[in-house]
């Protein structure tokens, strides 16, 4: 099967000639309909994620077709349609058992802990206890999207945070996790504001419904943000893992606010100086979050299904395996609206 390989820190992909992975007992081989290409790819690129060893095939972003299954697998067939979280949940553990799967102590992560999904085929494990079946007609290149970026900002709006109809919610960086959040924001019912430094995106933003963008580049966003929803947002999420935008989104909140961390911090970001006056004085609420459970894709999917939130303006750009480097090294700088999804794995 073709695979792109990391084989040395952002030096181009290889393009390779690799055997077809073995099926888990527990698990599945798909062939794999679609794979976005996230900033957390350009994280394991760039060595900065310190369980990426090399060689590694990166990608956690898929969806695929069932081609094999293992002898302990009960619930998926050869030629379903199906799509998995990145964190794959062992089912078993505690932490499994309290539904938590996110926190899962034996938990396989594809493009970082194993192999990922730049590759034609994939092998999962923990089958059973991750994936979800694609609803009718779903657009691979759409799935393959929800699969870290959307998922993660669900789980952070509705879980974490609660967000509730007719809040207000500022993003901080308005990226693919970012505008995710924008979307379901809406869809939810609470008011918008979205905040980055380039005017691409916040024009994008705008274009897609948010209710007010801020240029962060050109004036004091949290200020702005307290104009904007007149005393501040109910609950910011940080969407890149820097520390200027962090701050940027605790200052944001009004008193009581709640502020969830999507971004991963990475690298020179892992410690950051953050305003405890703030959180202290406002009585704010800080949350951490990191992918979402799979038991938890079904209510989502459906969601979509019945057009209660177009997703679709996610999806900017369809590329083949051997344009995934270029991809990469976007993210050295501000990168364009929407995301690139890997559709064609033959060139």
């Amino acid at each position: 099967m073709r695979a792109a390989v990391i084989t040395e820190w952002r030096k181009p992909l290889e393009i390779v000639e690799l055997s077809v992975p073995e099926c888990p007992a527990t698990g599945v081989v798909l062939r794999v309909l679609a794979c976005g290409v996230c900033r957390s790819d350009w994280h394991a690129w760039c060595g900065s994620d310190p369980d990426v060893k090399l060689p590694q095939i990166p990608g956690h972003e898929y969806c695929g077709i069932v081609e094999k299954t293992g002898a302990d697998v009960s619930r998926w067939r050869v030629g379903d349609r199906v799509i998995a979280p990145f964190i794959l949940a062992c089912g078993k553990c505690p932490s499994c058992a309290r539904g938590q799967q996110t926190t899962c102590a034996n938990q396989a992560v594809p493009g970082f802990t194993r192999p990922g999904a730049f590759a034609e085929q994939i092998a999962i494990p923990f089958a059973d206890e991750n994936l979800a079946r694609l609803p009718e007609g779903m657009d691979p290149a759409l799935a393959a999207s929800l699969g870290c970026r959307v998922t993660t900002a669900w789980h952070a709006l509705t879980d974490r945070a609660a967000l509730a109809p007719g809040e207000w919610l500022a993003v901080f960086g308005c990226g693919g996790v970012g505008l995710s959040a924008m979307l379901l924001g809406r869809a939810i019912g609470a008011r918008v504001v979205v905040v980055d430094v380039v005017p691409e995106k916040l024009e994008y933003a705008a274009k897609l419904g948010a209710d007010a963008v801020v240029d962060a580049g050109s004036t004091d966003a949290a200020a702005a943000v307290h104009q904007v929803t007149c005393g501040g947002a109910h609950v910011a999420v940080e969407a890149l893992g820097i520390q200027e935008t962090t701050v940027g989104a605790i200052r944001s909140l009004r008193k009581l606010g709640r502020m969830v961390q999507i971004g991963m911090p990475a690298g020179a970001h892992t410690e950051m100086t953050l305003p405890m006056d703030a959180l202290y004085s406002g009585q704010l609420a800080l949350f951490g979050t990191r992918g979402m459970p799979g038991w938890r894709y079904p209510g989502l999917l459906n969601l979509i299904a019945a057009g209660q939130v177009d997703l679709a303006p996610l999806v900017a750009r369809r590329i083949s395996l051997s344009e995934v480097s270029e991809e990469l090294r976007v993210f050295d700088g501000p990168a364009p609206p929407g995301v690139a999804v890997v559709t064609d794995f033959a060139h």
